[in-house]
């Protein structure tokens, strides 16, 4: 299986954080699956941090190597689809992920009920 975390996936599992799924959390714990990581979840991540409305790790970009998920960058196409996604959804993040998901044929890992209105497969935190 191909993972996409959300940011509150990402959190939830760097942290241990019981709220993540029994289901989610096997499937990201899973050798068999590859876990990716969004630029666009760090961007968010760092924004919302340096903001004080979020309590997360400082080397982030190191956690995600520790735990062995793949960085996903944004290309031109990731953009322009996120773009022109019909309106379910205005975070731009969020919308990010689903244009991503579309492209390179991933399960968002989210608990953002919106998101599965794009048809996406998604895996419920």
């Amino acid at each position: 299986m191909s993972l996409l975390l959300d940011a509150h996936a990402l959190l939830w599992w760097l942290a241990n954080d019981p709220a993540l799924s029994e289901e989610a959390t096997t499937a990201i714990a899973d050798p068999g699956s590859a876990v990716l990581v969004s630029a666009a979840t760090a961007w968010e991540i760092s924004i919302k941090q340096a903001l004080g409305k979020l309590d997360a790790p400082s080397d982030l970009e190191r956690q995600i190597e520790l735990n062995n998920f793949e960085p996903l960058s944004i290309s031109v196409g990731h953009a322009y689809a996120a773009g022109t996604l019909q309106r379910h959804h205005d975070d731009p993040f969020d919308r990010m992920l689903v244009a991503q998901a579309m492209a390179e044929r991933l399960t968002i890992v989210t608990r953002d009920s919106r998101i599965g209105l794009y048809g996406v497969p998604i895996l419920s935190t």
